[in-house]
Parts: structure tokens; sequence; C-alpha cells
């Protein structure tokens, strides 16, 4: 019961984005293959899944809404140059739109389509399949935000003999004097948050949707323990920094319904197990004991005030 009404709200799959890169195209996710054309046909099956889900949730007659969560990352040009502005464009195209797009507007990107085409990396599919995924789209959207991704121009031609990667189209671009997480090694933008909610309301319906994460890992987190608690200041920066944004988009029409913290507690990653921690409360996973951070006394006092100071 997502807003505390008596409509129930159900979602399908979280994060497809994820297995598809870190599982075909870049190393760091179980099943680690180096296979895009695999890859591009787990892309194309999550869809298919997710449609047939919404079908079968229509059939039954629920008294409810279904959507989907999604990782949705803003793609930013180095300059405005056009082929820096292209290659953005295209980086969007594999990164967003291709998931976006099939799940709320019923149909994927034709330019996505032909460059997939002509690296011979196309997914089997039938054509009642097309047909499925254009008449069961989602009713709501969960965006899971965490860093932006800043792409050029190609500044030299791609190897033909490599392993396909959506980079056979642009360069990843580091932004001079970006302001980073040191611990993560992720960029911190809160205006993207922002862009993605201004995306949704101009482009997509402004289609109902909420933040499902976001959030900010830091290890060691123990050397900021002052009076039996940690003092994350850099989280508090890091939330109200977001929330402005996010409460700027919607004071200018953005359907956004709220805002979800990664995570309540510290847990266990994908990624790097308790390396990082991520909560509002801290976990000693020696001990199992539970600690309330500055931050979990900081967001309770936003959610009863709903206001802070800048």
């Amino acid at each position: 019961d997502l807003y505390g009404d008596r409509v129930k709200k159900w979602f399908t799959f979280n994060e497809p984005i994820v297995p598809v890169e870190g599982g075909y195209l870049y190393n760091f996710h179980y099943p680690d293959i180096n296979d895009a054309k695999r890859g591009f046909q787990y892309f194309f099956n999550t869809i298919l899944a997710n449609a047939k889900t919404i079908k079968l949730f229509k059939e039954q007659d629920y008294n409810g809404e279904i959507g989907i969560v999604l990782n949705l990352t803003p793609s930013y040009p180095r300059s405005e140059n056009e082929e820096d502005k292209k290659a953005a464009l295209i980086a969007d195209l594999f990164f967003n739109k291709s998931f976006l797009d099939p799940a709320t507007k019923g149909t994927f990107p034709e330019q996505l389509v032909e460059m997939i085409k002509a690296q011979d990396l196309m997914p089997f599919y039938k054509s009642e399949d097309l047909e499925i995924i254009k008449h069961n789209t989602v009713d709501l959207l969960g965006v899971n935000y965490y860093l932006p991704r800043r792409v050029k121009a190609k500044e030299n031609i791609h190897n033909p003999n490599s392993p396909f990667t959506p980079e056979f189209y642009f360069d990843n671009y580091e932004m001079p004097g970006r302001k980073m997480n040191p611990y993560r090694g992720w960029e911190i933008y809160p205006e993207g948050i922002y862009d993605i909610m201004k995306n949704l309301q101009n482009n997509y319906g402004n289609i109902t949707s909420f933040i499902s994460e976001n959030g900010m890992g830091v290890e060691n987190e123990a050397r900021f323990i002052e009076n039996n608690q940690i003092q994350d200041d850099y989280r508090i920066e890091f939330l109200k920094d977001h929330l402005y944004w996010l409460n700027k988009a919607i004071k200018e029409g953005a359907n956004c319904k709220g805002y979800h913290m990664w995570t309540f507690m510290d847990n266990w990653s994908w990624m790097n197990a308790y390396k990082n921690r991520y909560g509002f409360i801290s976990v000693d996973i020696n001990t199992q004991a539970r600690t309330i951070k500055k931050s979990g006394y900081w967001f309770k006092k936003l959610s009863e005030e709903n206001m802070f100071e800048l």
C-alpha cells in the first residue's frame, strides 16, 4: 500500500538494466559473460516478461496499479558540440530509453533498433510479442537514481574485433571539478534527479512516479562515531541537495509521489558485501546491534515537519 490509500500498487521487475550491463557487457555482475547478443536477448525477454505480467494483472481484474522500477542515469554531453550531443543521445538510448520506452509507451526506440541491427545483435522474438509489449504498459514508475553519465564523441575508432559495448558509439568523460563520493567512485550530481523528473513530465506523459532508490555508500563509517553515534553529515548534505532538486521538479508539475532512501539500515550489497554502508541505521555485523545515525534522526524530523533548512 504505497501511498497509504486503498489502491494497491504492484511492481514487476526491479533494475532489469543491471544484469544486462554487468552480466553481459561490463563484467561486474553474474553471469559475467561478454556476450552482447545474449545480453540483448535477456533485455528483450525481460521487457516481454514485464508486459506479460501486466497482461495477467489486468486479466485478473485486480483493484490497483502496476509498475516497474528502473535505474535512470541521465546522459550529459561534454560540450554543446553537435558530436558530443549526439554521443549523449546515443548513451541515453542504450541506458535509459531502451527500457523506459517499451515499459511506458509500448515501443522500442527506432534508432536503437537500427543500431542493434547494424551490429547483428537483434534478439529473437515473435510478432505477437511486440503486440503484447505494445498493449501492456505500466501505470507507475519507480526511479533509482545515483549518478549521471557524462559522455563525449569518440576520439578513436573502436576495435571491430573487441566485444560489443555501447561505447562503440561514444566515449565516457570525466568532468573536471566534479563532486565525488570517493568511497563508491561515483559522481554526486543532485540536479540529475530534477532532469529525470522533468524528462518524465515532458516526454512520458508525466507518468506517476516515485524515487525508489537514492543514497550514498561510505566505507568505514565507524571513524565518524562521536558519543556513540555516527555523525554522517555528508549523508545529510547529500539528501538535502537531492530533495531540493526533487522538490523543485514537483513544484513545476512533475508527478512524483515520494522518495525512498537506499537504505533504511546498512545492508549486504551485491557489489561490495558490507564494505560500503548506506543506511540511516548502523548495523554491527558481529553483534547485529542497530544504532541510529545522525542522518536517521534528521530524516525523522524532516518527515514530521516536511521541511528543512538549506
